[in-house]
């Protein structure tokens, strides 16, 4: 899929926002992706993570063992990545601020985890939910994403292949812009900044 068909995706469902957003990263952005929305559909979801599938290299493929995606933006899409890959899908939760394996997850010694998130920003999440793997036992041998908003800048210390790159510019609360600022902020991700 191309950048342009992937944002497609979003605005059929008006899963692209524009605003003033809080987003998980504690930064600010003219412009929110509701992965929920464009995940709520099945047919989507499985479209998206089939394409996502695609973009990983063959060699690193053939080496995944099972899908971990950390809850609660990753459950979906981790999931149909598990089906498109043909693999297990499980997930780590926080409850307690730290990631961990719950609900009888458990990774075999050595495992080789491909990490999925919906988005990454400042890949914060990603490398405390790689992390929580390397707690677990397992090794990630790479991270998919539907969204990487870092524009490729990230480094989360493995491969990477998100579906699209985009540069919607993000900013601390003190580089707020004047226009961005006269508009109410919204925090429309699942975890507090």
């Amino acid at each position: 899929m191309t950048d342009e068909e992937v944002l497609a995706e979003f605005r059929s469902c008006d899963a692209l926002l524009e605003g003033h957003f809080l987003l998980s990263s504690g930064r600010h952005s003219g412009f929110y992706l509701q992965c929920a929305r464009v995940l709520m559909n099945p047919e989507r979801a499985a479209r998206l993570a089939a394409a996502i599938a695609r973009n990983i290299p063959r060699e690193i493929r053939g080496e995944i063992d099972c899908v971990v995606s950390p809850a609660m933006g990753g459950v979906i899409i981790g999931h149909e990545m598990g089906r498109a890959l043909d693999k297990d899908a499980m997930f780590l939760e926080r409850p307690e601020g730290t990631f961990h394996l719950r609900r009888g997850f458990a990774l075999e010694p050595g495992a080789k985890v491909l990490m999925v998130e919906d988005v990454v920003t400042t890949g914060l999440s990603s490398r405390e939910a790689i992390a929580a793997v390397e707690a677990e036992g397992g090794k990630v041998i790479a991270e998919a994403s539907l969204v990487d908003r870092s524009a490729g800048s990230v480094d989360l210390g493995v491969p990477f292949f998100p579906l699209v790159a985009l540069n919607f510019p993000t900013y601390a609360d003190d580089e707020v812009p004047e226009e961005l600022a006269a508009i109410p902020v919204t925090k429309p991700g699942s975890r507090a900044a």
